[in-house]
C-alpha cells in the first residue's frame, strides 16, 4: 500500500488553498484534494516564534506522481519555503486506491 501517499501543505487563505488543489488535480498530480481550515499554526519563522491562521491542503496521489506534485507545489505556492510533506497510506479500500491510481495515470 505504500505506493499511495497523502501529501500536505498549508497556505494563508482558503482561496489560495483551492487554487493549489485545483491545479494539482487538473495537472493529474493528485487524484483529489481537501482544503481544511482554518487551523491555528504555531511555528518558528526567521528565528521568531509565530502563531497564525492557515488552511491545510491534503492531496491524494501515488508515489510515482509525487515528484511532479512536489514540483508543482513548490512552483505554484505563494510562500518561498512551504511545507510539503508526504506520508504513506498504509491501508485503504481497494476501490478507492484503484481510483487514485487511475486518476493520476497519464
Amino acid at each position: 500500500m505504500t505506493d499511495y501517499l497523502q501529501v500536505a501543505t498549508a497556505t494563508d487563505s482558503r482561496d489560495s488553498g483551492v487554487l493549489l488543489a485545483e491545479g494539482a488535480v487538473a495537472g493529474r498530480f493528485a487524484a483529489g484534494a481537501q482544503v481544511v481550515g482554518p487551523v491555528t499554526s504555531v511555528f518558528w519563522h526567521h528565528g521568531e516564534r509565530g502563531v497564525g491562521e492557515e488552511w491545510q491542503i491534503l492531496f491524494f496521489t501515488t508515489a510515482a506522481r509525487y515528484p511532479e506534485l512536489e514540483r508543482y507545489l513548490l512552483d505554484a505556492h505563494p510562500w518561498s519555503n512551504p511545507q510539503v510533506i508526504a506520508v504513506p497510506i498504509v491501508r485503504g479500500s481497494t476501490d478507492y486506491l484503484a481510483w487514485v491510481a487511475r486518476s493520476v495515470d497519464v
